[in-house]
């Protein structure tokens, strides 16, 4: 009897479980479509035509199926690709020189051996409480490292995030001390023992914290506002936004009678479809290269937190 009362005990809770997963399941199903549904509709919205948006507003279908968006913003094919390839080149040599200077800054903060390691931590923390302001940041970047209309004034201000430091910190301080030690006997220098025993240990952090800075550098148009006048030199994001910001001024000299003639047929330069269009232009790369990143981002993540 009592075994047969074990075994229903065992049912009812396998029971429970698999309810408790199915709700789970459900709930998380629900917010993937939460999230998935804007997405859906903007990449609806950037094939319908202008006037269909205007007219009845987004949905998860093409309302009169059109490629005009991508027709105007791919109108300069050479600029674009140019901008392309210069935000490509910025993300990843921001990533790897980020990474590299952050995780060297992270190890060294890390070492109980380094007495003023809590002078320094503090110092960093500070920063992320009180900074120098906009005005005298673009003085220095200006006029004292005279970096205007330079890619090192798109560089230097997403090379260092105090928030990555942490991630990478608290991941460090998690290696056991004696795999140093050992390192050490063995006759390995600080900087060998960083890369070749720390890194390979704290790959996810490494993947989260390289997600984190490429999104930083990708999705980056403020730096190159403040600091890039050479229409030559700007990131993808920057240049579509003065793209968007040029059709829609000219459009309210149209619509002012500032403008005439032929030039009236440029009503029809899509405005709604083509911020659309741009959206899809810019995430696409970052959405193809998530998944591949993902394990590592979020144990990093995960790991980062914990510890920390």
């Amino acid at each position: 009897m009592a075994k047969t009362n074990n075994h229903l005990g065992k049912v009812k809770v396998g029971k429970d479980v698999i309810a408790l997963h199915t709700m789970a399941y459900v709930f998380c199903g629900l917010i993937a479509v939460v999230c998935l549904v804007p997405f859906i509709m903007v990449l609806s919205g950037s094939f319908s035509s202008e006037s269909a948006i205007s007219a009845n507003g987004f949905s998860v279908l093409p309302q009169e199926f059109t490629l005009e968006a991508y027709k105007n913003v791919f109108r300069e094919p050479i600029v674009i690709f140019r901008a392309y390839g210069t935000t490509i080149v910025l993300t990843i040599v921001g990533m790897i020189v980020g990474l590299l200077v952050q995780t060297m800054t992270a190890y060294v903060l890390a070492r109980k051996d380094f007495e003023w390691r809590n002078g320094f931590s503090f110092f960093f923390y500070f920063t992320t409480l009180f900074n120098g302001g906009l005005v005298p940041t673009f003085i220095l970047y200006t006029q004292t490292l005279k970096l205007k209309d330079s890619y090192l004034a798109l560089l230097l201000p997403l090379m260092f995030s105090v928030y990555n430091l942490l991630i990478m910190k608290s991941y460090i301080i998690g290696i056991p001390e004696s795999l140093v030690d050992a390192a050490k006997i063995d006759g390995c220098g600080e900087v060998r023992t960083l890369f070749q025993v720390v890194m390979p240990l704290i790959k996810p952090a490494l993947a989260a914290v390289g997600l984190f800075i490429a999104l930083a550098y990708w999705n980056d148009w403020y730096n190159a506002m403040l600091y890039i006048k050479d229409e030559a030199k700007y990131p993808l994001q920057y240049f579509l936004y003065q793209k968007v910001n040029n059709i829609e001024a000219y459009k309210k000299l149209i619509s002012s009678g500032a403008v005439s003639g032929s030039v009236v047929s440029a009503i029809s330069l899509p405005t709604q479809t083509l911020k659309m269009a741009l959206t899809i232009v810019v995430t696409g790369p970052i959405i193809l290269a998530f998944p591949v990143a993902q394990k590592y981002f979020v144990q990093g993540i995960t790991i980062g937190a914990v510890k920390g």
